[in-house]
């Protein structure tokens, strides 16, 4: 096969191909590194690091070496007649938040800048386990605070379908990456929405699975009570297999659900069959439409609305009057636990040392240039935030206040789930905005974030699967299912049923609608020269 054929295939498709012994994986894996190389461009300049590469610049570090050695160990067990995990041999790339030995693991910071894992996370040892080649590292905003990922140390990643657009956030690289065919699979980490909503303006697939189904041991802390690893990939099979893979009990993650691993892939092909949704019962959240929601978005989601009537399933307006404080409460949290998590890098225990410039040499002022070079605005700021709505007098008020939210907005929930089996919501209020066009207010990018937060307070899984292009501006639209927690199953029956319907009207998949990479690469190239 060509290398268009080989990188174009899901990894369901790829993964039979192997097994049937019609491909390599070493034709594979040098397939995607290829498409690496055509699509990533070249770095800028060291004196500017920090605006990253000339092409997608989704990838922070790739292992070529080491995911080719891989697949050659995975088709030489095929040919001897090894009994092989059944992904065996299908490339993946891990978002750079998620330690990996033998790579660099910098959390796209300074302060992390060329560290070594001397371990795997769990997630990454069950790749490993699965002979999955792991192809590099992605890049996302700092410590994953941002929803463009234009707020990594090493430049901003593009959208493949506009490269002057933002991919998403935090997880912009993952997203990036699978949508360009750099690979048919990624992990992403969602915080509040940093797998989904990149997976919305992109138009691929994103999973926010049940906090506490898949570990978290060795993924760098954010948020530790919001932080959750998940799937990307371009089907909503695809990522019910990567799911099947990578969830499980861990006793190194003192949060960890002792209970097995979901059919999601029996979920996913029954949702995909005719009749997969007959007597599904789908809520739309009503908090979650309307005002502030892009016309273009508004008609996709009313028309993913439609087709699910169409298919079987039962559609009521749902209620969750909560949610309107889901913002204010979710900033409150977050960032008081990023607070925490990130007091470690002092210049002394943890990641980048910086001494002061003039003067004596104290801890404290070690600290403080340590800080002011490792960290960006991004991540400053939201360690200011978290440390104020800390701080003696103001715990209550603030802390404490966002915690009581959170307990209304899990309620919110559970009165929801009581009358459906699944909710709905568009993904993002908008499709991909301009790089730059809201890095100088804060808040309206915070607003981005509005229709995924909400899960990740309540501890909930969530889906987004790509659901057409805006009218206006020919950009991908997500669409969002949420599900009770651990029915993660619930969200693959009824996503791959929506993905089906959606590929029936469109005659294919949403990316075979996508314009060349290389070419929109070469052209942006060719008028930077000039």
């Amino acid at each position: 096969m060509k290398n268009q054929e080989l990188i174009t295939l899901t990894a369901s498709e790829a993964a039979e191909k192997l097994a049937a012994g019609e491909i390599t994986s070493v034709e594979l894996t040098q397939a995607h590194l290829d498409r690496i190389a055509a699509t990533e461009g070249t770095p800028i300049s060291e004196e500017d690091r920090s605006q990253g590469k000339t092409g997608l610049n989704a990838f922070l570090n790739v292992s070529g070496e080491e995911a080719l050695e891989t697949a050659r160990q995975v088709d030489a067990d095929r040919a001897a007649g090894k009994d092989l995990p059944p992904m065996a041999g299908v490339p993946i790339a891990v978002k750079d938040l998620i330690v990996t030995k033998g790579q660099p693991t910098t959390a796209a910071s300074r302060m992390l800048e060329g560290w070594m894992s001397p371990y795997d996370g769990t997630v990454v040892q069950k790749i490993r386990e699965a002979r999955l080649p792991i192809l590099g590292k992605t890049n996302l905003d700092e410590f994953a605070m941002g929803s463009s990922t234009e707020h990594s140390a090493f430049g901003v990643t593009r959208n493949p379908w506009d490269l002057d657009r933002i991919p998403g956030g935090s997880g912009g690289g993952s997203a990036a990456a699978v949508t360009a065919f750099q690979a048919p699979l990624a992990l992403g980490t969602d915080t509040g929405g940093s797998i989904r909503q990149p997976a919305a303006v992109t138009g691929s697939v994103g999973v926010k699975p049940t906090y506490g189904s898949v570990s978290r041991y060795g993924v760098i802390a954010m948020a530790s009570s919001l932080d959750q690893v998940g799937p990307v990939s371009r089907s909503v099979r695809d990522s019910a297999v990567l799911h099947e893979i990578i969830g499980g009990y861990d006793p190194m993650d003192s949060t960890s659900i002792n209970e097995p691993v979901g059919a999601y892939v029996e979920a996913a092909d029954q949702g995909a069959a005719p009749g997969g949704l007959q007597g599904l019962k789908v809520g739309v959240v009503k908090e979650l439409t309307g005002e502030g929601f892009q016309a273009g978005v508004t008609r996709r989601f009313e028309e993913s609305v439609e087709l699910l009537r169409a298919a079987g399933a039962e559609v009521v307006e749902v209620s969750t009057p909560n949610l309107q404080h889901a913002l204010g409460a979710y900033y409150l949290i977050m960032a008081s636990e990023v607070s925490s998590n990130l007091a470690k890098y002092d210049g002394v225990r943890f990641g980048l040392r910086e001494m002061p410039k003039d003067g004596p040499v104290t801890i404290e002022r070690v600290m403080s240039a340590t800080r002011a070079a490792g960290f960006g605005p991004e991540a400053k700021r939201r360690i200011i935030l978290g440390t104020y709505a800390l701080s003696a007098g103001y715990y209550d008020a603030y802390y404490g206040s966002a915690q009581r939210v959170r307990t209304l907005i899990q309620r919110d929930f559970t009165n929801a789930f009581a009358e459906v089996d699944v909710l709905m919501s568009p993904t993002s209020p908008t499709t991909a905005f301009k790089l730059g066009s809201k890095t100088e207010d804060p808040l309206e990018m915070y607003l981005n974030d509005i229709a995924t937060i909400p899960v990740n307070l309540a501890g909930i899984p969530s889906i987004s699967l790509p659901g057409g292009l805006a009218d206006e501006d020919g950009l991908p639209v997500g669409i969002q299912f949420m599900a009770p927690a651990k029915e993660d199953a619930r969200l693959y029956r009824a996503g791959a049923g929506l993905e089906a319907a959606l590929k029936e009207k469109w005659g294919g998949a949403l990316l075979d609608q996508l314009p060349d990479t290389e070419s929109l690469i070469a052209a942006r190239t060719e008028g930077s020269a000039k």
